[in-house]
């Protein structure tokens, strides 16, 4: 079964007064064969309940979150979900339970791929959604909100990372990701189709 995709908040970034920041990433619901996966619910707590509650849903009917790192901007609302198991690229936690999962998120045909390079251990996830594949790339891509969102393939391999770990390795993920995504939710930002027009070598 494909599943259904849905942007509950979209991803922002925003530079106030005094060096502060606003930020929280895409919040992502994924749902197909039974289950209600969440990608990081972020740190917006009244765009997150928003989104839910148009798609008819509270916290409690969440399956699963799967989280692409530990900023804390990309987690802070898992105290939204007490009783939700919680994945990362490694295991899935349940209370203080690890399983250790494989290639695919248990239960789905949501693939895991290891994005290293915004952090260490920063994974994204493809979607398979009516015939194309979706990215949920949390920071492996993201914008300021003031910032133009280019997303030609020499663009995107080089788009500035400020907060990367290894410059190199987000360079390498990216050019994974990018070979097997057609649409792409960025962590912050808006979900962009890769150009292609110039790049004959991705399809």
């Amino acid at each position: 079964m494909l599943a259904e995709i849905s942007v509950l908040a979209k991803g922002h970034m925003e530079i106030l007064e005094g060096g502060r920041l606003r930020a929280s990433p895409s919040a992502v619901l994924i749902e197909g064969a039974g289950t209600r996966l969440l990608v990081d619910p972020g740190a917006d707590r009244r765009g997150l309940l928003s989104g839910l509650a148009r798609k008819g849903l509270s916290p409690q009917e969440v399956d699963l979150i799967f989280v692409t790192h530990t900023h804390l901007d990309h987690i802070l609302n898992l105290r939204l979900f007490p009783e939700a198991d919680v994945c990362d690229s490694s295991f899935i936690y349940r209370g203080d339970e690890l399983m250790p999962i494989g290639r695919f998120v248990p239960g789905t045909k949501v693939e895991v791929l290891p994005t290293p390079g915004h952090t260490p251990d920063h994974a994204s996830l493809l979607v398979p959604v009516e015939g194309e594949t979706w990215l949920v790339a949390g920071d492996l891509f993201w914008w300021r909100d003031d910032a133009v969102q280019r997303t030609d393939r020499g663009s995107l391999l080089s788009l500035e990372d400020e907060y990367a770990t290894d410059p190199g390795a987000l360079r390498s993920s990216r050019m994974v990701a990018l070979a097997r995504a057609d649409v792409v939710i960025p962590g912050h930002g808006k979900v962009f189709r890769p150009d292609r027009r110039s790049d004959p070598g991705l399809r």
